[in-house]
């Protein structure tokens, strides 16, 4: 079975939520390479109600400098732990806050030069 149906498989099982997060992360995933100029993080503020999803397509548009591609991994850890394992969305959502700030610090520390390895 080749990986598109596989996967349009998978998504036919899961309810609308579910759905909904699935949709998010694969934006998340296929948003692309980090915009070249912006060098600081943007105020986009935090709504009272958000959900992980909308926490994390929050947080690609307010460090758009870094590389998705090393987020990813983080990223889908703390949804499986929201979605899967129950935990608190404000929890994953203050986690997700910090990965997010610390890859960038990261990012500064290395004078705005992506680590490629």
């Amino acid at each position: 079975m080749s990986d598109e149906k596989r996967l349009l498989e998978v998504f036919g099982r899961l309810g609308d939520e579910q759905q909904d997060r699935l949709i998010a992360f694969a934006e998340f995933l296929a948003a692309g390479a980090p915009e070249e100029g912006a060098r600081e993080p943007l105020a986009i503020p935090r709504q009272e109600s958000e959900t992980v999803t909308l926490a994390i397509r929050r947080l690609v548009r307010t460090y758009p400098m870094l590389d998705r591609r090393r987020l990813m991994g983080e990223a889908a850890q703390f949804m499986a732990q929201h979605a899967i394992d129950g935990r608190p969305a404000t929890e994953v959502i203050d986690e997700l806050e910090m990965v997010f700030a610390r890859h960038y610090q990261k990012l500064r520390e290395r004078g705005g030069r992506r680590d490629e390895g």
